[in-house]
């Protein structure tokens, strides 16, 4: 019974996994059709846009980060050995962190953006 969840959980994490990756390439997708696709405008719309598929391509490698974390998650809950459950917490660690500051810098690119279109 055990080894059949084991066995489960990590097809299920495997799925995750295939998930996120799926999710990071279609936003770097987006981001090169987006940055090759250039209409003419002036040089000060042109940063605009760049900064704009910066804020998406974060956005979708944002949600990619956390669906790797949930398949971390899923696999240190039928773990082994100690030694795999430090890995994986490890790798929690490195990719919340990821997280925290990929999640800052879109607010903080997002901010001056929301301000002009209230304005």
């Amino acid at each position: 019974m055990e080894e059949m969840l084991k066995g489960i959980a990590e097809k299920i994490a495997l799925a995750v996994e295939l998930i996120a990756a799926l999710l990071i390439a279609y936003g770097a997708l987006e981001a090169v059709i987006r940055l090759l696709v250039r209409p003419r405008v002036q040089p000060n719309v042109q940063f605009a846009r760049r900064r704009d598929v910066f804020l998406r391509f974060g956005v979708w490698m944002l949600l990619g980060l956390e669906f790797e974390l949930a398949a971390d998650i899923v696999r240190s809950a039928i773990s082994p050995s100690w030694t795999a459950i430090g890995q994986l917490g490890a790798i929690a660690v490195i990719r919340t962190f990821l997280n925290y500051f990929l999640e800052k810098d879109i607010k903080e690119l997002a901010e001056p953006q929301r301000t002009a279109e209230e304005s």
